[in-house]
């Protein structure tokens, strides 16, 4: 099954079971949605109003775990593990799965992807969001922004290059027609050339004392001439 399709089906179904319970009822349903191994994301449970009401009330732990499950990393945990809970093992699993998922968002280590052996690391080509933190949106929407920024700038880049393209295209084409009609002019030229220097022989073969008829005066026997007295 799709990741995103499962989470989305997980996420519905602890949302229905955390909106029907209150109180210390609650803390079952977060135990085993934090313990769940497909689940990664909380905010919606977070957002059910019975959990939202554990705030400041002798269940409030149940909350703070929650909290830390969807914003919280290992190193949180053990720097506050007096005042929550202790994990189940599965809950120890999966808040250090978390905490690669947090590192993933600035460094390249786990989750899916290939073994660079070379460089000895893992580097992740896909990794499973987690919860935004509080504050967090506004920096993720600068991100988004400064991408969109950059997404422009390309697109206008990629514009210029084909309307470059597209311009020494239309010179290449002008070019090659200019040079063509050079080639037929040139041919023009010669043909005539040649056809005025064929009929300037014409002209001089058929003329009276031309060639063909000093050609035939040579062919006439000669008198002779006899000595005067």
């Amino acid at each position: 099954m799709d990741i995103e399709q499962n989470q989305a089906e997980l996420i519905d179904n602890f949302v229905k079971q955390a909106s029907a319970q209150k109180g210390t009822a609650l803390g079952s349903v977060i135990l085993e949605a934090t313990s769940h191994p497909s689940l990664f994301a909380f905010s919606e449970i977070l957002a059910v109003p019975t959990v939202a009401e554990l705030e400041g009330t002798e269940n409030s732990v149940y909350l703070k775990v929650l909290q830390l499950f969807a914003h919280g990393t290992w190193s949180d945990y053990r720097s506050n593990c007096s005042s929550l809970p202790q994990l189940v093992p599965d809950q120890v699993l999966k808040l250090k799965q978390l905490t690669v998922l947090t590192l993933a968002e600035t460094n390249k280590g786990i989750v899916r992807g290939k073994l660079d052996q070379l460089r000895r690391c893992f580097e992740i080509q896909f990794a499973a969001g987690r919860d935004l933190r509080p504050g967090q949106l506004g920096s993720m929407i600068q991100t988004l922004s400064n991408w969109l920024g950059t997404s422009d700038n390309l697109l206008v880049s990629i514009q210029e290059k084909i309307k470059w393209a597209d311009t020494m295209s239309e010179l290449d084409k002008k070019h090659r027609k200019e040079v063509e009609a050079r080639v037929e002019e040139v041919k023009k030229s010669i043909s005539v050339k040649a056809e005025v220097e064929f009929r300037g022989l014409e002209d001089i073969y058929s003329e009276p004392g031309g060639v063909m008829d000093y050609e035939e005066d040579r062919s006439r026997p000669k008198r002779r001439r006899h000595p005067r007295s």
